[in-house]
């Protein structure tokens, strides 16, 4: 598996005529049918990414789209107008969209793809080889991180494995996690090796919105554990993680870029800290 970024940023990829290649005709017995593939895009206010999304997973044997009730773009129209089977169905969360998608869209198989993700011939003859010859009823997929603009290889951003690949009907989601989904299989899994390409944060307020509402998030976690941070936490942990980050898993190796995205990790995990304590305050006032 390579961590190369041979994908500039903002260019669409697209798909080799050997993925796109449909298998002839023969004669004599007939074969057995080969698994059924659907690329399942959840959205929302996706008229920037969707099509060039779409396009690059233009080898699947159904494009998917499920987009939130509440979308005020274009992105149904585009994502219509790229061949895609477009449903539209309230956002709750993405645990929630995503079991739905499971069960709205009929396939031996489903491949999840966020609108700023992308295919490549490679991750499309992998994921071909893999359902048809595998054991697995889940493949974790790697991604290729574009942040501000660069590809970061460290500092905890590649591989970034998700669960991506599913079996229908082997596979659901967690309810209760709203974010960071989980993956309930009743089967083995295994991990891909070619990367999706996934242009992540353009910009650094973009970044820092998420990462305020990850904080939140992950404050939330650590009460629901029964952990009550103490004082010096929030100024501990965030030391622990640009240790981790910077040092253990090489952001160094990212220059400045990987300088910045390890301070800037550091920094919410200690407002998540901070954010619990202030949440054991209102449950044991006074």
């Amino acid at each position: 598996m390579s961590s190369g970024c041979s994908q500039a940023p903002g260019q669409p990829t697209s798909v080799g005529a050997a993925a796109l290649q449909r298998p002839a005709f023969v004669t004599g017995p007939a074969a057995p049918a080969s698994p059924t593939l659907a690329a399942v895009v959840i959205a929302r206010d996706e008229e920037a990414n969707i099509a060039d999304c779409l396009r690059s997973l233009a080898w699947a044997d159904r494009l998917c789209v499920l987009v939130d009730a509440r979308t005020r773009d274009r992105s149904v129209e585009l994502a219509r107008q790229a061949g895609a089977e477009v449903q539209t169905r309230v956002f709750r969360d993405f645990a929630d969209q995503r079991n739905a998608a499971l069960e709205m869209f009929e396939a031996d198989w489903v491949l999840f793809v966020d609108a700023d993700e992308r295919g490549t011939p490679e991750v499309a003859q992998e994921v071909r080889r893999v359902i048809s010859e595998g054991d697995a009823v889940g493949w974790w997929i790697p991604r290729r991180n574009y942040i501000w603009g660069r590809c970061i290889r460290h500092a905890g951003w590649y591989p970034d494995y998700q669960l991506r690949l599913l079996k229908r009907g082997h596979a659901r989601y967690d309810p209760t996690r709203e974010v960071h989904e989980l993956v309930i299989l009743d089967g083995p899994e295994g991990h891909l090796q070619n990367p999706l390409t996934h242009y992540n944060y353009a910009t650094v307020r973009q970044f820092t919105v998420k990462q305020d509402y990850y904080a939140t998030y992950e404050a939330r976690i650590l009460v629901s554990r029964g952990i009550r941070p103490r004082l010096h936490s929030p100024f501990l942990q965030p030391v622990r993680e640009f240790r981790r980050r910077y040092w253990t898993l090489q952001g160094y190796k990212d220059g400045g870029h990987g300088l910045a995205l390890s301070l800037l990790m550091a920094y919410y995990t200690g407002v998540a800290y901070w954010r619990a304590r202030g949440m054991w305050r209102k449950q044991t006032p006074g």
